[in-house]
């Protein structure tokens, strides 16, 4: 989710009834956009580009692959929109599981209908429920979580504070991270940051927050480091070449944030 923005010329259609809690599907200038009966953007796709991430914090928040030895084979998504993240995963990391968790059976179906969700029973495996739920419940690993899930009006609930991250970081590997994204213009932001920088202490990364508002948070189950920037740059431009996504701008922002650390980043000692 990301804040506001309606494309000029845009069109816009209902595929549920039209409540506070609607489904629309808008499109303009190419882009078509997910709305849960409010001006909020819930998910983008370029019409000309499916597959491709649209929107600038889902490529924030494809940067913990850029600082993975290996890539990760057991990926959890709490929050599917669009399914921006689900497809990009499914296309550059062919060798992961991808499991989604999603509350609402109707955004399933836009992703479906509108977003080109794959069909893959075998990669994917598609829950239907609350997020914090499953969180709260679940014994299996993952290598990386992603949480993206907001209402109608732009609030995460129960997908933010210390008891649903300790869940979080009950299920991440060894190696594993964790990726949220908060908004940084509302109510419940500087809280669920004080709750992350609680639940993992020290190995936390809160990113240089982006124009949209999006404030993307990284956090690893343990002590991971330290990367050479120069090293980081490398993979960076490796990344973009062969998964045709671009991180330069975000990992220079980065760096500015990194001034202080000698040319390394870490998560932790």
């Amino acid at each position: 989710m990301t804040k506001p923005l309606t494309p000029e010329h845009s069109t816009t259609s209902s595929i549920f009834p039209k409540t506070a809690s609607s489904i629309d599907i808008r499109e303009g200038e190419g882009v078509r956009t997910l709305h849960f009966g409010s001006e909020w953007v819930q998910g983008a796709m370029r019409v000309a580009r499916p597959w491709a991430l649209e929107l600038e914090y889902t490529r924030a928040m494809i940067f913990p692959l850029i600082l993975c030895e290996e890539t990760p084979t057991r990926i959890l998504l709490i929050g599917l929109g669009a399914a921006s993240l689900l497809k990009y995963l499914y296309r550059h990391c062919p060798h992961a599981h991808l499991k989604v968790v999603e509350i609402d059976p109707r955004v399933v179906q836009a992703a479906r209908q509108f977003f080109r969700m794959p069909e893959d029973s075998e990669r994917i495996t598609l829950v239907e429920g609350d997020g914090a739920d499953f969180m709260s419940q679940v014994s299996e690993t993952y290598d990386l979580i992603l949480v993206d899930g907001f209402d109608a009006r732009a609030r995460a609930g129960r997908l933010q504070g210390e008891r649903f991250y300790r869940d979080c970081g009950r299920v991440l590997s060894a190696h594993g991270f964790l990726c949220a994204n908060l908004l940084t213009r509302q109510r419940g932001y500087r809280s669920a940051l004080s709750a992350l920088n609680a639940i993992f202490t020290e190995r936390t990364l809160h990113f240089p927050t982006l124009d949209s508002g999006n404030g993307v948070v990284l956090a690893s189950a343990e002590p991971q480091g330290p990367w050479s920037l120069v090293e980081l740059r490398a993979r960076v431009l490796t990344w973009k070449k062969n998964h045709a996504l671009d991180l330069g701008r975000l990992l220079a922002r980065i760096e500015q944030l990194q001034s202080g650390a000698s040319g390394m980043l870490r998560l932790g000692q």
